[in-house]
């Protein structure tokens, strides 16, 4: 990973944990341990496990992928996305930092006119929106999924047939219906995708 990268994950990390702790997701006390532990992780490199929401998830079990995307339904009316009903078509994987999208747990998964749609399980990172909405020059469409959910995408695009997901995760990524968030460029009258759809574990 290139030390820009790099920079990005621990940006992306650490203004994730702190919109976790403002949104009142997790404590401080539990965001400090799992801060440690991911300063760990980056130090044996191992980037596709340097996520802080992946500590607390399955490390410190001290909060839910699951709470996090119906947080993002409820609060900010994000869509979800079952990644695995997509084929990444060659615009989205044209030119693709396949490590920005390890850093920043998000990845664009199709294009329509100048719309992009955007999955991401780090939503509440601003780094990772601001990051993506720098390098597309037209509105994004912003998606809710799960770490798993946007490891095995990436790993059909980067080493197909080979797909792991970064922590034990049971059960698939899932997603539930629910209406897109542009980004601030966007306009009002935005095409919306039509994924398969599958209701969130403890979503509403």
């Amino acid at each position: 990973m290139s030390p820009e990268n790099r920079s990005l994950l621990m940006r992306a990390n650490r203004l994730l944990g702190a919109g976790l702790v403002e949104h009142n997701l997790v404590k401080i006390e539990d965001l400090e341990k799992a801060n440690e532990r991911l300063l760990e992780i980056i130090a044996s490199n191992q980037p596709r496990s340097a996520t802080v929401l992946g500590v607390l998830a399955y490390e410190i079990k001290v909060i839910r992928e699951e709470d996090v995307l119906q947080h993002l339904v409820e609060t900010e009316g994000l869509g979800l996305v079952d990644l695995r009903g997509y084929e990444p078509p060659d615009d989205a994987k044209k030119g693709l930092d396949m490590d920005a999208c390890w850093a920043t747990w998000s990845v664009p998964f199709d294009q329509e006119e100048d719309f992009t749609f955007m999955a991401s399980a780090y939503y509440l990172s601003p780094a990772v929106r601001s990051y993506w909405e720098k390098r597309h020059h037209g509105p994004i469409l912003w998606f809710g999924t799960t770490l798993e959910g946007i490891a095995e995408h990436l790993d059909r695009i980067g080493n197909p047939g080979n797909s792991k997901a970064p922590f034990p995760v049971p059960g698939a990524a899932a997603s539930a219906p629910a209406a897109a968030v542009p980004s601030q460029a966007a306009p009002a009258a935005a095409p919306t995708p039509a994924p398969a759809q599958a209701p969130v574990a403890g979503a509403a």
